[in-house]
């Protein structure tokens, strides 16, 4: 079994490329800017980090986003608190709500996302953003649970995937697509039977999920955003880094970062340096592994 200096370059270290934010989540890398695009929360604003121009704002009502990515054709995709769904924003600056309703009723704030090599958008819907006015509009569920949806842009169809989560949060795709996993850190609101676990779900061939079981409890803190390399090891945010687990769950060491981690994304040429939004600040590491997220942009749906 590997371990974390697998992954680890001699002489590489965690840096931190800005700062300024209030909670900074969801970071995104755009391939065509050679950039990141990243949630300040808090702040309700998404940023642009750019190695040669610095931190700039991309917009300054972000409408409380979290969560971003990247659709097939290269549109940025946020998880919208304040409107409670899911926006594109096309190259020219138009902005959109793509989705924001189940079965006529208001979702409760989509937190983190991702796009499937057939262009659906998977994400998933706890309710950080309805439950004071931090993060969000502070409102009542009008949802039975809080659970992991598939949006295909092309039918307009929202389908519930799966409910056996309690407080989803981040979420990613095995490499070949066979394996769903998800966050769960219900331990916050419900420390004796919570979770602050990553939970794996099997995709059937039909794009079904299977039932949930624990691949790995994610310690110090909670699991929030995640992303998994070509190899399928999981990088997962905890209180003190980045925890690093392979596709059986076992921990293979830790990334630390100064900050409390939030969330991380692969990018740079090669989608070997890794991205890390960590509480008020962005850091970066050039590691010995290749991210996967951003292959569905070179393959046709």
């Amino acid at each position: 079994m590997a371990d974390i200096s697998s992954f680890l370059i001699e002489g590489q270290e965690v840096q931190q490329l800005c700062t300024g934010a209030i909670w900074a989540e969801g970071p995104v890398w755009l391939p065509d800017q050679n950039a990141v695009v990243f949630s300040d929360v808090k702040g309700c604003k998404l940023l642009r980090w750019h190695p040669q121009e610095g931190l700039t704002v991309l917009k300054d009502n972000s409408h409380f986003s979290n969560g971003n990515y990247l659709d097939l054709d290269g549109n940025l995709l946020s998880c919208e608190h304040g409107r409670r769904g899911i926006s594109r924003t096309l190259a020219n600056g138009e902005n959109e709500i793509l989705v924001d309703r189940y079965d006529g009723k208001r979702l409760n704030s989509p937190n983190d996302l991702v796009v499937k090599r057939d262009g659906t958008i998977w994400f998933t819907d706890p309710p950080y953003g309805i439950l004071s006015n931090e993060e969000g509009f502070k409102s009542s569920s009008e949802m039975v649970g809080c659970y992991v949806y598939r949006f295909a842009p092309l039918t307009g169809e929202l389908d519930i995937m799966t409910t056996d989560v309690q407080r989803p949060n981040g979420l990613a795709f095995s490499p070949d697509e066979r394996t769903l996993y998800v966050a769960d850190m219900s331990v916050v609101e419900f420390p004796i039977k919570g979770r602050r676990e990553i939970r794996a779900f099997q995709v059937d061939n039909h794009g079904s999920l299977g039932g949930g079981k624990t691949l790995c409890v994610v310690e110090p803190g909670i699991p929030d955003g995640f992303r998994i390399d070509r190899k399928g090891n999981i990088f997962c945010s905890c209180d003190s880094g980045i925890a690093v687990f392979d596709s059986k769950g076992n921990k293979l060491g830790l990334i630390p970062v100064p900050e409390r981690v939030s969330n991380c994304t692969f990018g740079g040429p090669n989608q070997s340096y890794l991205y890390i939004t960590a509480t008020t600040s962005l850091y970066g590491i050039q590691l010995n592994t290749t991210g996967t997220q951003y292959t569905h942009l070179l393959a046709s749906p």
